[in-house]
């Protein structure tokens, strides 16, 4: 669903319901400026968003040595 941002600020309490259950896109003179997504979706909306960018196989361990070698030289 997409709405723009009087309209969004006039209904807020009807929007946060809608959110459950669809993403509502927020836009400020024709242009995306928000998206509000249920608290359920989040963390798989950020995740599902870095999917091609970040390799399958992360070793979190070995990023995290490797950050502290380059940044502090430990």
């Amino acid at each position: 669903m997409t709405v723009n941002s009087t309209e969004f600020q006039n209904n807020v309490g009807r929007f946060l319901q809608k959110a459950a259950d669809e993403d509502i896109v927020i836009t400020r003179n024709g242009k995306e400026v928000a998206r509000l997504i249920g608290a359920g979706k989040a963390a798989t909306f950020l995740t599902d968003s870095l999917i091609g960018i970040l390799p399958e196989q992360i070793d979190a361990s070995a990023e995290k040595s490797k950050y502290f070698e380059e940044k502090y030289g430990v």
